[in-house]
């Protein structure tokens, strides 16, 4: 069962960044778009899993969640990864919260006795909106994206971390909330 560990946005956040989707397909650029009702924040990608670790997992967030009350995050700027010569993803960018680089820490920590390897690169929290598919109208999305950089699209507040299940299809992924842990217990 292909999951992952995530922090889900609300519907009007997930409007909203389908808005900055339509204005940055205006520039042509070949991407294939994330659907908005899937945009989410993934705090670990875990792959195919046996479903009996899903118990084992919940209890990880759990124990992260116990530790940290809800908190709020600002939706900010666009990007792209890995960089503006050669953008594999377009995002919106997060800023970066104690709590959030903590329940990140405390969950990656959590599964390494689990089989889960330990994250080694530095967490960027970000929103993905789209994957290019090629260099197609690169230059006029990098543009925009330049344009978009300094705004501000509101705040989201976290109250919870969820367990996700991914189905992938042909009309892209479905996602199915396996677990929601509530932060401060």
């Amino acid at each position: 069962m292909r999951s992952f560990i995530a922090i889900e946005l609300p519907e009007s956040t997930q409007s909203e960044l389908g808005e900055i989707q339509r204005e940055l397909k205006k520039t042509g650029a070949d991407i294939r778009w994330v659907r908005p009702e899937n945009i989410h924040l993934t705090l670990k990608f875990l792959g195919d899993i046996e479903e009996g670790l899903c118990n084992d997992i919940t209890r990880v967030i759990e124990g992260a969640c116990n530790t940290f009350q809800p908190f709020s995050l600002s939706i900010q700027g666009t990007g792209v990864f890995p960089n503006a010569r050669a953008p594999r993803v377009v995002w919106v960018g997060l800023s970066q919260d104690t709590s959030l680089a903590g329940i990140k820490q405390e969950i990656d920590t959590g599964l390494v006795p689990l089989g889960f390897e330990q994250e080694d690169r530095s967490f960027v929290p970000h929103l993905t909106l789209g994957r290019f598919r090629s260099s197609q109208g690169k230059r006029s999305l990098m543009d925009k994206v330049v344009q978009l950089r300094d705004n501000s699209y509101g705040v989201i507040d976290v109250k919870s971390i969820a367990l996700m299940r991914s189905d992938l299809s042909p009309h892209g992924a479905r996602y199915t909330k396996i677990a929601e842990i509530p932060l401060g217990g």
